[in-house]
């Protein structure tokens, strides 16, 4: 068990400069997973609009909406990811990113 609580604290050590990246990856595969239900939603509450009502709201939620997202929520994701300690960050980001692929795996998107 120590072996592993090393090779954890070591790994972490390693990780720690890549966190906001890691951060921003983790948000962007939730935003991913969500989308399509997003989508459905908005067609709708806009399905009946204009052409041009439509396509602006697609991208305003799109495009701005999942980028103010994600602009927002990665730095708060990584200070909290930095807050943990290398025998825990490690877990959880494996078990983070093992959780949204099978979520995806269940919405059907895999």
């Amino acid at each position: 068990m120590e072996t592993i609580q090393v090779l954890c604290n070591k790994l972490a050590v390693s990780l720690h400069p890549w966190m906001s990246e890691i951060a921003t990856a983790l948000v962007a595969c939730v935003l991913i997973v969500l989308a399509p239900d997003i989508n459905r939603a908005l067609q709708r509450l806009v399905g009946a609009r204009h052409f041009v009502v439509r396509t602006s709201l697609f991208i305003l939620i799109n495009a701005f909406g999942f980028g103010i997202l994600i602009v927002w929520l990665a730095p708060q994701l990584a200070a909290g990811l930095r807050g943990l300690t290398g025998t825990w960050l490690v877990p959880v980001l494996v078990l983070s990113f093992i959780f949204i692929g099978v979520w995806a795996q269940r919405q059907r998107q895999l």
